[in-house]
């Protein structure tokens, strides 16, 4: 051992048990499960109403937040007893959400205004009292339960966000009707009907109405899939006909959302609220759960891969936890840069979702299936998806990503342009976002090009996004958009995924700019590791022939290669003058690598100019068996710009 591996080895506190869970079993997930619950225990309020996670801030108050640590961790533990396994802790989640209700008690967690933070913790307490009601409602004492009726209930009347959060009434309304307890069905029946003006078909769902298209998580693993899934399974008998229409939705949108994950079991990330982590394979838990079998080739074997790997792969991520035990706000690791001002300590136990099958027994189809391996010869390489608008890719050598167009966060998010308005997502070189407000590495354009008209202080790149469509032609679907970062410059867009079988480790992106002002310009591929094997230190310019690992620039191109695989850009317009160049990304911008490396075309416009940008990106993952012997052959092989765009960039 070196001393570089010595110091990534060297950790502050031991490995926590998630870390060491083979992950395999019903047992394993249980365990796994409880090894999230129990260092909670140390953040409990005296009067169990509220958990402390850490010391950081909201956009909404304090006690909300806390709550959010009483509330979230019940989406693992309500299926974990639910399923018939005990947990000498859930003791403290009755005791606070009874004095959590309770108006006389120090520790009540105040009755709700309109759009409050605790309308979306009330969803996961009214799957409790549905699941879990022999531990959660059945104890209580009458006063007791008619304080969890008036808690829920204050919600009923109250200004909610026109999105996914509508379905959190619909869950407190049917926990409380689960129990045959006082509940409001005007009102769940009112907010049910509304939430299905959000469809758009295919099992596709936007999070809010057609004025804007964003269709991230939250449409499927987050929110409005799985809590659709788990209304099937609690509602089969009093809305038989609304159940099976979900679980058909669920049926379709499988197809699509396998397209997001890899043979490794990571998904790509995408959208706001990744410090929710392995939320994002919630919905194959909710499939689980509501006990919808899926179309070939999506077996309960390959159900259960898809879940499972992906929780085995998050078990690869140690620093996702504190010394003491508790998750951190982050990705990979501890990381603010990231998050939403909804960000709380305690909101990344939303991952906690994807606990759902715990409810079933041993006995269920998913948990005595054989685990199966993602079937990527029964899933197309190149996928459509009309709806959110991507083209999934899965090459050859195993790199699965995306290509996207057409959505933004309906509201400022922070680093939204990051989060949606990038041209590429990819599951093996997650994307960055900004750090700061000053020069190109703190803005990170990795997937994006960066416009700057104050000679490179601040950067713009792709947030809103114009006249977004699919086009085919020549039998390959193509991306088309535009974007107006000033009212003086216009950039029209395609994005081509591989087509060419000896080019199959690029895609292509073309960008026609037209601007009334000076401009500079930087363009990136993905972001990658940038650090040697050997000491830790920052690569260092190669030999791109003979060198194993390292950095490469000239006047049209720049790659790097490093232990995470390799990656590079190329300009393709010969008459361009963008030149490459290795941009030092800030530390801690990108999801998964706290250091990072971007490859990047610069290039400068003058006022008046109409220019066109021929970028193709290349990119292999680690995860790729024989990438070290095949990434020189993938480098060499350029694509090139199909004829019928070649005749438009040479007509204008």
């Amino acid at each position: 051992m070196n001393a570089h591996s010595i110091a990534e080895a060297n950790r502050a506190a031991p490995h926590h048990p998630w870390s060491q869970n083979p992950l395999r079993t019903r047992e394993d997930v249980a365990n796994a499960c409880k090894s999230l619950l129990d260092p909670l225990r140390a953040g409990f309020s005296p009067k169990r109403a509220y958990v402390r996670v850490g010391s950081t801030g909201t956009r909404f108050d304090e006690r909300a937040a806390q709550i959010e640590g009483h509330a979230r961790p019940l989406w693992g533990l309500a299926p974990l007893l639910a399923g018939g396994t005990e947990y000498d802790g859930a003791k403290l989640w009755v005791e606070g959400v009874i004095n959590g209700t309770d108006p006389n008690c120090p520790e009540f967690w105040g009755n709700m205004e309109d759009i409050d933070q605790r309308m979306v913790e009330a969803c996961p307490i009214g799957f409790t009292l549905a699941i879990a009601n022999k531990h959660f409602w059945d104890p209580l004492t009458e006063e007791q339960k008619r304080n969890v009726e008036s808690w829920l209930a204050s919600m009923n009347d109250k200004e909610m966000p026109n999105t996914n959060w509508l379905w959190f009434r619909v869950f407190a309304n049917l926990g409380l009707a689960k129990n045959n307890a006082k509940y409001d069905q005007d009102r769940l029946e009112k907010d049910v009907v509304h939430l299905n003006t959000f469809y758009r078909g295919d099992g596709w769902s936007n999070d809010g109405p057609a004025s804007y298209r964003q269709m991230d998580y939250y449409s499927g693993s987050f929110a409005i899939q799985y809590l659709q899934l788990l209304y099937a399974k609690l509602a089969e008998r009093t809305d038989p006909d609304r159940a099976e229409e979900f679980r058909n939705r669920a049926r379709k949108y499988a197809l699509d959302f396998v397209q997001y994950y890899d043979r490794e079991g990571r998904s790509i990330p995408f959208g706001r609220s990744m410090t929710y982590r392995f939320a994002m394979s919630g919905f194959w838990g909710a499939v689980v759960f509501a006990d919808v079998e899926l179309p070939k080739p999506l077996s309960w074997g390959v159900v259960k891969g898809l879940l499972l790997r992906n929780l085995r792969w998050w078990s690869t991520q140690p620093d996702i936890f504190q010394p003491n035990g508790m998750l951190n706000i982050g990705y990979s690791y501890p990381n603010t840069y990231l998050a939403e001002n909804y960000n709380s300590p305690q909101s990344p136990y939303w991952c906690m979702l994807a606990f759902a099958p715990l409810a079933l027994p041993e006995s269920h189809p998913f948990w005595s299936s054989q685990e199966e391996e993602l079937p990527v010869t029964s899933l197309p390489h190149i996928s459509v998806l009309k709806h959110p608008m991507h083209i999934t890719v899965r090459t050859k050598k195993g790199h699965t990503y995306l290509l996207s167009s057409g959505q933004a966060c309906h509201y400022p998010l922070k680093a939204t342009q990051a989060k949606y308005g990038k041209y590429a997502y990819s599951s093996a070189f997650p994307y960055s976002v900004p750090t700061g407000s000053y020069t190109l590495e703190q803005f990170v354009p990795d997937n994006a090009l960066a416009l700057s008209d104050d000679a490179g202080e601040t950067w713009k790149m792709r947030r809103e996004v114009l006249d977004a469509e699919i086009q085919v032609h020549d039998d390959q679907p193509i991306l088309v958009s535009k974007m107006k970062p000033w009212h003086d410059v216009e950039v029209k867009t395609w994005l081509l995924p591989p087509k060419d079988s000896d080019a199959n480790d690029w895609h292509v992106r073309v960008h026609k700019v037209t601007t009334g002002r000076a401009l500079q310009s930087g363009e990136g591929a993905f972001a990658i590791y940038g650090c040697k094997q050997a000491d830790g230190r920052t690569l260092t310019s190669f030999d791109v022939q003979i060198g194993e690992e390292g950095t490469h620039a000239s006047s049209a191109e720049a790659l790097v290669v490093s232990r995470a695989g390799a990656v590079g850009i190329v300009e393709l317009e010969q008459t361009s003058t963008r030149t490459g160049s290795i941009l030092d990304s800030d530390a801690n911008s990108n999801l998964v690598e706290a250091r990072t490396l971007l490859p990047t075309l610069r290039g400068d416009l003058k006022a008046g100019d109409t220019k066109w940008f021929a970028t193709a990106v290349f990119a292999i993952p680690e995860s790729s068996e024989r990438w070290k012997d095949e990434w020189r052959a993938g480098w060499a092989k350029r694509p090139s710009v199909p004829t019928w765009l070649k005749e438009q960039m040479v007509s204008t």
